[in-house]
């Protein structure tokens, strides 16, 4: 796989950002000049993730840009009221496929305010400057770089894989070339263990808080049941049901833990049901709350599982205070509130989330690691790998989980890195056994009997039930959380997630099998009925009985499923691997019940004759984890990292082949639904711009100058002509994120690119101290010969000169290849070195999204915006009457 050659300019979120320092300034210029503005410095500069309580929900949708009159012909193409785009010699798909300048009269259309603003005291560059562009949460880099000079990324904006990949080699250049003798060396070496230190301390953290978790969570679940009383046997309150019955070989014997029913000297049964059930209602809802209130008033990024979000900045997005410190901890304390209070949720994505902030706030220890945004997304790949690790117990599990499932860019020494922090992480949680069995997970289970042929029949109808489970799961989560948006719930997000503890708890108490914590349910489902000396949920009964509790599965299996799809989207922590993986335990039991009780009436029958007289034909417990395997390959279409996963939870090789079956099943008929994923599918709803550069979908066979920004829509800067004032005035009238350069109006020849974020900068440090230029000082963007550089502003530093080019003829199937392979911002389209149009990466993103639902005939897609309504008459109004913005995303 080609790996994102870190690629160039901005797409489609936010500013493009990042610049450094102008050839005549010094530290000491810098210095006063900070103290000429510091109010903008603060802005500029904020980094700390700790500051602000995050709660603007991320959104990378493009918000409008205010249409304006103002004219100006020097930085300006001349306007046309005709397209000048040429016919296709290719056939469009009906409807016509969108456009970059369809994208941006949708977003005009938005009611929601511009996402940068420019604010000038008079209008004057004399009175001083009020740019407000947020950045990215790092100190300014300065260095001097050929695709030019950079300043720091905005927030929501994509990172320039092809500039930090360049530094990162300059910066390794001249740390090998000046380390000589013995001290040298020592830097050397200093510097190369760095990133290797942050792993394993990453991979301990990761487990550390994992146990934590556990434990947590445990304890908090059970306190819905009853309580550890204080006595002669050693019992605390702060014992989960588990220790605190330490050492008995069933419930009945402790004499510790009391339930809510004999706490209160309740002797009725029916009393003591109806207390028990008050408890766990009330237990249950005011975790709920208080998980839901964390997230809302401390850390708005904590909800949900997080990997949607992680996908996309490994995809090369910058999203600030997503991997802070208050995420961390606000995650952290939810897990255990959210998982404790019975909804179908799971903690084992989340733990991906929380592995990621550990590593993000560890790298701030590593100025080369923090200040390079693709070495810190290698790190990152690398911390998701721990996160399985700890969830699962699985480390070659959580590489391959990471490789498959997450990363964007996976080159051989991440996946060495990724295996050294799993394995870290999974030691860590070994030494803390929070669950004092020796094992790294509390539903670790071992198999004593192999499979028969036979089995493979009812090993690949788990497979089809499976994949049927996690399409239609995808599809119904999608529908509420569509509903969810444009409900009268959606500005209460709190009171949603109360009514849905009240109406889980309400459902899951009379179900002994929904009643029970998810992880302790996965784990009776999946041990063999030799190995269960409590068997609290009745689930190894014979004759008769097996009727009832084939019944009670499907029963908990299905109304898991309604409520699996509810839960997951509400504003608290939560993931649904565990759920996804209790569903397919529950049917699967369920299955191989029915199959160990047909072999027992039908012994002799020709299709069991390879079952021994003396040993178990059948056991349950394998079709659970076939069942759970299946389940969420058909909900993630994940594949090897599942089957390994598997096989590391259960250590039994044999079963690998029918896991192997089942998923393969599973993924084919869940691929019938949709080729998404759940997590595919929530980036798709919250329109993140992800391009995957192992994306399978069509893409239309068209040139790309049907789709590209022509070049008579877009803001250009010619190279002379311009003095401090005129940039000043172009800044504020157009909020365009960046501009190409050209020669000059009449042949458009194309000398570069320079971003807004490094205009802004530029002027505001051209204009205060030392060099305190007036405002009608000139400015230019080509070499001068004859100007005097103390009193002219040369902006060739801050230009990138050596901007990705096509040509204009290029198919689409070409762009995209580069935007997804090379992990580009952005790329600019010439004619003989002549400018013709511009592409970003939202552009692709939104070409692609809407081109596809135009396909799919689905609703709300920007191709349906363009053919009626509001966005019609858009479409046809004449150019004259307003710019359409253009500005790289």
């Amino acid at each position: 796989m080609t790996g994102p050659s870190p690629g160039l300019r901005d797409s489609g979120s936010s500013s493009s950002a990042n610049h450094a320092l102008s050839e005549h300034a010094t530290a000491e210029d810098i210095e006063d000049y900070e103290q000429a503005d510091l109010s903008l410095d603060n802005a500029l500069l904020a980094d700390d993730p700790l500051e602000g309580n995050g709660k603007a929900p991320t959104s990378f949708k493009r918000k409008p840009k205010r249409a304006t009159g103002f004219a100006l012909p020097k930085f300006l193409s001349q306007s046309s009221n005709q397209s000048s785009r040429s016919a296709s010699p290719h056939t469009l798909p009906a409807p016509p496929l969108p456009t970059a300048r369809s994208r941006r009269l949708r977003d005009i259309s938005s009611n929601n305010d511009s996402d940068v603003s420019l604010t000038v005291g008079s209008g004057h560059v004399g009175d001083g400057f009020a740019f407000s562009d947020s950045k990215d949460g790092s100190a300014l880099d300065w260095y001097t770089e050929g695709p030019g000079r950079r300043v720091g990324y905005d927030d929501l904006t994509a990172i320039d894989w092809i500039f930090e990949y360049t530094k990162e080699r300059q910066r390794l250049q001249y740390l090998y070339s000046s380390a000589t003798g013995l001290f040298g060396y020592a830097q050397q070496m200093l510097d190369a263990s760095q990133i290797w230190i942050i792993l394993i301390a990453t991979g301990v953290a990761s487990g550390v808080l994992a146990a934590g978790i556990d434990v947590a969570s445990d304890w908090l679940a059970d306190l819905k049941t009853g309580y550890c009383r204080t006595g002669e046997g050693g019992g605390r309150f702060y014992l989960n049901r588990g220790f605190c019955c330490w050492g008995h070989e069933s419930l009945a014997q402790c004499q510790g833990w009391t339930s809510w029913s004999a706490a209160f000297h309740v002797r009725s049964a029916a009393g003591g049901f109806l207390v028990e059930y008050i408890f766990y209602i009330l237990y249950s809802i005011l975790f709920a709350f208080c998980a839901s209130v964390l997230v809302q008033n401390f850390a708005s990024y904590a909800k949900h599982s997080g990997i949607p979000e992680i996908k996309t900045v490994l995809g090369g997005f910058v999203i600030r205070r997503f991997m802070g410190g208050w995420t961390l901890v606000v995650k952290s304390l939810g897990l255990c509130l959210a998982v404790a209070s019975g909804l179908w949720l799971g903690k084992e994505g989340p733990l991906v989330h929380v592995a990621c902030c550990c590593a993000n706030l560890l790298m701030k220890l590593s100025p080369s690691l923090n200040d390079n945004e693709a070495r810190k997304r290698e790190v990152l790949s690398a911390a998701a790998a721990a996160g399985i690790s700890v969830a699962f117990g699985s480390p070659i599990g959580g590489v391959l989980f990471s490789l498959e499932q997450l990363s964007y860019y996976f080159p051989d020494k991440t996946m060495w890195q990724s295996f050294v922090c799993a394995m870290v992480a999974a030691v860590t949680l070994q030494a803390f056994n929070p669950f004092r069995t020796g094992k790294l997970v509390l539903y670790q289970v071992t198999y004593s009997s192999g499979w028969h042929g036979f089995e493979l029949v009812p090993f690949a109808i788990l497979g089809i039930i499976g994949g049927l489970y996690g399409g239609v799961f995808i599809k119904l989560n999608m529908k509420i959380a569509k509903w969810r948006k444009t409900s009268r719930w959606a500005d209460k997000p709190v009171l949603e997630v109360l009514a849905v503890a009240v109406l889980t708890a309400v459902v899951n108490f009379p179900n002994k099998f929904m009643r029970a914590q998810s992880s302790e349910l996965v784990y009776t489902l999946f041990a063999e009925c030799a190995n269960l000396t409590d068997d609290q949920l009745g689930i190894c009964k014979t004759g008769a009985a097996n009727a009832g509790v084939i019944v009670l599965l499907i029963e908990a299996s299905a109304v898991g499923f309604l409520l699996a799809s509810i839960s997951f989207g509400l504003q608290i922590p939560a993931g649904i691997i565990l759920p996804s993986m209790a569903i397919g335990a529950l049917y699967g039991r369920a299955v191989g019940i029915i199959v160990q009780v047909w072999q027992g009436n039908h012994s002799n029958a020709l299709i069991f004759a390879a079952c021994e007289p003396e040993i178990p034909c059948i056991t349950p417990g394998t079709y659970a984890i076939i069942g759970a395997a299946a389940a969420l390959a058909g909900v993630t279409r994940m594949t090897v990292s599942i089957v390994v996963i598997m096989f590391e939870l259960t250590g039994a090789l044999t079963y690998v082949l029918p896991i192997m079956i089942a998923v393969m099943i599973s993924k084919w008929v869940g691929d019938a639904f949709g080729r998404r994923g759940v997590y595919e599918t929530w980036i798709h709803f919250n329109e993140y711009p992800f391009l995957d550069n192992r994306d399978e979908s069509t893409v239309p066979d068209v040139p790309v100058s049907q789709i590209m920004t022509q070049m008579q829509d877009l803001s250009v800067l010619t190279a002379t002509g311009h003095t401090i004032q005129s940039i000043h005035d172009m800044l504020v009238a157009r909020p365009y994120r960046g501009f190409p350069v050209v020669s000059e109006p009449t042949n458009n020849i194309l000398l570069g690119y320079i971003s807004r974020t490094e205009l802004i900068y530029a002027i505001r440090l051209a204009a205060a101290e030392p060099r305190k230029l007036p405002p009608s000082t000139d400015v230019f963007f080509s070499h001068q010969p004859g100007a005097d550089t103390h009193t002219t502003l040369d902006l060739r530093p801050w230009m990138d000169q050596t901007p990705i080019t096509l040509n204009g003829k290029s198919s689409l199937q070409l762009t995209l290849s580069m935007f997804s392979k090379l992990g580009l911002r952005y790329v600019l389209f010439c004619d003989r070195g002549a400018l013709r149009g511009l592409l970003t990466k939202k552009d692709v993103w939104y070409v692609l999204d809407s081109a596809e639902q135009g396909s799919h005939k689905m609703g709300g897609g920007a191709l349906r915006e363009e053919q009626g309504g509001e966005s019609r008459g858009l479409l046809n109004r004449d150019d004259s009457d307003g710019d359409i913005p253009e500005d790289e995303r």
